[in-house]
């Protein structure tokens, strides 16, 4: 990023977010492999792990709407705080709770690190970013999302097989701290949010919820990320169970880690491009992706087939969760970015939310492959959503979705 203009303060602060971010995701999906099963091994049902893994959604869910006010009225270095204290505190509690109800509680709790995070980390990095080269920082500043996102559930397998859980819970712990000593060395926050203390009413950033929920143009985001969130959620509860049932030699450990090589790979290619294609062309490939990787998981039937789904989970990954920020980014203002953040990106943590319980529920009757069938689906509905839905009409929904023209709903800001 040596050729976006950026002052000395704001290249540091970057650098330190993007270590913040390694350590953070690193001590997040450290557990994406190996929960589940901790779970199975305490005696778990399918709909118990289920309600488990889902509750970190609930909890980043009920946490997202005043995190982003806090965002947008305090500080955004504030809400950082909030979430990598949680997530270095967090897994220590794994150690002492091991019966259903309170892992429940434990891990909604747990979660709440999740939508502080990216509330805060999302609204820091526009700050900073020249409005011409926006979608280029952020494609940039993601990229380290899916090396930690590689990193962390090979680790997390490995540390369950040789040291056993005790210790995979206590690195989870301790690289979260790491995280928070990178936070603590941060310079003072920029300006660029200083609206929230001068001059801009509060009240009309609290009406801003309201106005999302009404808002045609970043409702829609909203909605593909449930329906995505669905799907990923169905992933992380119940490939690591598929796998073992199958008895494939797979773990889930490495499809993971594969998704986040693809992701950082294609985030790379992303931050070249996105400013100069447009937001809606890579939206609708990200989608097409993830709905691909589905349809590979209801066919596996060797590693061939796991490969490919994994290449393509972590291409769709690699490039919707940069673009509908940067979406919603061009279709909103500074002074209500955090609350819209923390609404649209709160759809992607109801979906999870209600993937891990509802899915649960359908896996005591139903097949592996049938979950995997039901979550294409889903990608389905939202690649039909986006491509008529995306822009006032049809006619324009389809022209910005295929990248032939502009977003009608962007604002200059």
């Amino acid at each position: 990023m040596d050729y976006i203009d950026l002052d000395s303060r704001q290249k540091q602060n970057l650098g330190l977010l993007l270590g913040v971010s390694l350590f953070f995701w690193i001590s997040i999906t450290v557990l994406l492999p190996t929960l589940p099963t901790y779970v199975e091994y305490l005696g778990g049902t399918k709909p118990e792990i289920g309600l488990i893994m889902g509750s970190f959604a609930v909890g980043s869910l009920f946490s997202r709407t005043l995190l982003g006010y806090l965002a947008d009225t305090k500080s955004r270095k504030l809400v950082l705080y909030i979430g990598v204290i949680i997530a270095a505190l967090s897994p220590l509690n794994y150690l002492f709770v091991q019966t259903i109800l309170p892992l429940s509680i434990v891990r909604a709790i747990h979660g709440i690190s999740i939508s502080a995070f990216t509330t805060a980390y999302s609204a820091l990095v526009i700050d900073f970013s020249p409005i011409k080269h926006r979608g280029r920082v952020i494609g940039y500043m993601s990229l380290v999302t899916p090396i930690g996102m590689s990193i962390g559930p090979v680790f997390g397998d490995l540390l369950k097989e040789n040291f056993g859980y005790t210790t995979l819970f206590i690195v989870s712990s301790f690289c979260g701290f790491l995280g928070l000593f990178l936070v603590v060395a941060m310079q003072k926050e920029s300006n660029s949010n200083s609206y929230s203390s001068s001059g801009i009413n509060n009240n009309d950033s609290s009406h801003s919820f309201h106005k999302i929920l009404s808002s045609h143009s970043l409702v829609i985001p909203t909605l593909v990320l449930l329906l995505i969130g669905l799907l990923f959620g169905t992933i992380i509860t119940f490939l690591p169970l598929f796998l073992e049932e199958k008895g494939l030699e797979f773990s889930a450990g490495l499809f993971y880690t594969l998704a986040s090589i693809t992701s950082f790979l294609s985030r790379i290619f992303l931050g070249r491009v996105a400013d100069k294609f447009g937001r809606g062309l890579f939206i609708t490939t990200s989608i097409l992706c993830y709905f691909s990787s589905m349809i590979l998981l209801t066919q596996a039937t060797g590693s061939q087939q796991l490969y490919l789904a994994a290449i393509f989970e972590g291409i769709g990954a690699g490039i919707l969760m940069p673009m509908i920020i940067t979406l919603v980014s061009d279709r909103s203002s500074p002074q209500e970015r955090g609350q819209v953040y923390s609404v649209c990106l709160g759809g992607y943590d109801l979906g999870i939310a209600l993937a891990g319980p509802i899915v649960g529920i359908l896996g005591s009757e139903l097949t592996y492959q049938t979950i995997f069938t039901f979550s294409s689906n889903l990608a389905l509905i939202a690649f039909i959503l986006f491509i008529v839905q995306s822009n006032p009409t049809i006619k324009t929904s389809l022209a910005f979705a295929v990248g032939k023209r502009e977003d009608l709903y962007y604002r200059e800001n």
